[in-house]
């Protein structure tokens, strides 16, 4: 039997197409449900269960665990997963991805699949020409679907015939017949070719087109399949590279589950094989261990089982893998830039709607936390500190300190910049996807946002000189009225961080909007009070003029940030929570769980 160098290509040229196909039916499902299912992922994870069931349904159904993975990787990048529910979707991902050896299994060797795949392709191809994108996606499914079948049946042909050549596979014996030994040579050789290739289901179907024609018996492709179970653990690692320490933790937490079930797997090796074969054999079927052709439905069969065994073993131990993987990946904290350079709105985090749009609400809050509040109190002269301690407002005002700020150099020299970068990042996420209205609302939310507190550090430049101006008068009158303008828009800033921090949306859109009716009634010139301090000569024409105008100012700056709490911290929850209803319907709808509160 000849099996040279043409061979040799025409077998890559076989795996190559299967591969192939199998990115086209991944990324044309990606985007039909991708959207839908990064949805679920950001908040369908509140509990271990739910966070294996998720794992298990998006890669159910865009049959890449590789791609479940990346999300992960990119989700924990972005704070949008914790360590326990990371490590509950790589679960349940392991467990998805023995539906793609089903599927091959099933229709690559008990169905004959090469009569209508051409017809498929055609079919699949006139589809992409529709305007729907939705069907347009839906045929290239189709076409990738096809084509990996075509590929698969290539790789079946292109395989040496070893029926009619026993003498060829000679060699191998001795490799095959080592026992222990030889389980961890295939288990290294699968290991290898899931590396090389970035496909544990190209591997997959490698080992069952092996399998099948009888290249390696049935207990030595097993430990392949445990191999490409370490081999798939290297893509996440790779992607966290590049990544802050909660993906590398993610990541390490992928190799550890899968290099804990490999462990008791090659422990328990032979009577869990024997499990495997006793339960093939029971409703008459051929032993794997006899028969070639009975191989690839047991090596299924093996892979479902083991994912199932292993997540429903390993699930109750989460807590202590997140705890070692914390001990080998240390919390490493980003040093704080420079408010003119962008700390969160990185590349990477394009890769999805949901990671860039997180990105940007983080950039906007760091924004306001660092630059715009400090221009905002030191603009009213008092500390930060102060206004945080939990003192009273009037004990702080009261004390007249006059602090001085540059207000256009905090402007200028930071905020314009990085605000710049917001608009530019927001910019690109939206020309890069086809977003939802919500996502779209969402981004335009933080925009607004963002210019509602660049019209605030406008406005405290003139309102600064006569604060400091009048806060240490000897006119009481008119330092009491400066004074109670310090202390409305303090107590405004003080609300917003409560809102940061609590829980209920709603309640707290109705604590802002309390607070926008009370500086409503503080408007000087129509409720009459400077009317009154004029005419009782209590204050000079000059200090009338100047207080109507700076509560005028006063007002604009108090609205703008009571709109900017709203914006971007109360309106992003509410359509946070309205995704994760939306997510709760699809899962209901599929009728698969029955989901409740966590």
């Amino acid at each position: 039997m000849q099996f040279g160098i043409g061979e040799i290509l025409t077998l890559a040229g076989s795996l190559g197409l299967f591969l192939f196909g199998m990115k086209v039916m991944s990324d044309a499902l990606m985007e039909v449900a991708g959207d839908k299912m990064r949805t679920i992922l950001a908040t369908m994870t509140s509990n271990r269960m739910f966070a294996v069931f998720t794992g298990f349904l998006i890669t159910s159904v865009i049959q890449s665990s590789s791609a479940t993975t990346l999300m992960v990787v990119s989700f924990s990048n972005a704070a949008l997963l914790t360590l326990g529910e990371s490590i509950g979707v790589i679960m349940g991902a392991n467990i998805g991805t023995t539906v793609t050896a089903w599927l091959i299994t099933i229709l690559g060797f008990k169905v004959s699949m090469s009569a209508i795949a051409l017809p498929l392709v055609g079919f699949g191809f006139l589809l992409t020409f529709a305007k729907n994108k939705t069907r347009k996606h839906w045929g290239y499914f189709i076409v990738g679907f096809a084509i990996l079948f075509i590929g698969l049946q290539f790789l079946k042909d292109s395989v040496p015939d070893i029926a009619n050549n026993p003498g060829a596979l000679e060699f191998l014996t001795k490799y095959t017949q080592m026992g222990l030994p030889s389980v961890l040579l295939f288990l290294l050789i699968g290991t290898i070719l899931t590396i090389v290739v970035q496909s544990s289901s190209a591997t997959m179907a490698l080992t069952l087109v092996m399998c099948n024609e009888g290249w390696i018996p049935f207990d030595m492709a097993v430990a392949m399949v445990l191999g490409e179970n370490l081999g798939t653990t290297i893509t996440a690692n790779l992607a966290a590279l590049v990544a802050n320490f909660h993906a590398k933790r993610t990541a390490r937490a992928h190799f550890i589950f899968n290099v804990l079930g490999v462990a008791w797997m090659i422990i328990f090796f032979v009577p869990f094989l024997q499990g495997i074969d006793w339960f093939v054999t029971n409703d008459g079927s051929a032993s794997p261990f006899v028969e070639a052709t009975a191989i690839p439905v047991a090596l299924s069969l093996f892979h479902t089982s083991f994912n199932i065994i292993n997540t429903m073993v390993l699930i109750w131990f989460v807590p202590l893998i997140a705890s070692l993987v914390m001990r080998l990946v240390p919390e490493k904290v980003d040093p704080e830039k420079d408010i003119d350079q962008p700390m969160y709105l990185n590349e990477a985090d394009l890769r999805y709607p949901q990671t860039g749009i997180s990105a940007l609400l983080k950039e906007s809050t760091r924004l306001f936390e660092n630059s715009v509040y400090r221009a905002l109190t030191h603009g009213l002269n008092v500390h930060r500190s102060d206004v945080e301690s939990g003192a009273k407002l009037k004990a702080i005002v009261d004390r007249n300190e006059v602090i001085e700020v540059d207000i256009d150099a905090l402007y200028y020299g930071k905020i314009k910049t990085i605000y710049n970068t917001i608009l530019e990042y927001a910019t690109m996420l939206q020309s890069k996807f086809e977003l939802n209205e919500e996502k779209i609302e969402l981004i335009r939310n933080i925009l607004n946002a963002n210019r509602q507190l660049v019209t605030v550090v406008k406005a405290m430049k003139p309102l600064h000189k006569n604060m400091s101006k009048y806060i240490g008068s000897d006119n009481y009158f008119i330092r009491k009225e400066y004074n109670d303008m310090r202390r409305i828009i303090l107590k405004i800033v003080r609300e917003i961080q409560e809102v940061k921090r609590a829980d209920k949306p709603e309640l707290n859109l109705r604590k802002l909007q309390k607070l926008r009716a009370k500086l409503d009634k503080s408007d000087v010139l129509m409720d009459g009070s400077i009317d009154k301090l004029v005419r009782k000569n209590l204050i000079t024409n000059e200090m009338a003029t100047s207080l109507m105008n700076d509560n005028a100012t006063v007002n604009l700056i108090g609205h703008r940030l009571i709109t900017f709490g709203e914006l971007l911290y109360v309106q992003q929850d509410l359509i946070l929570e309205e995704d994760k209803a939306d997510a709760r319907a699809l899962i209901e709808e599929e009728g698969i769980l029955e989901v409740d509160e966590a």
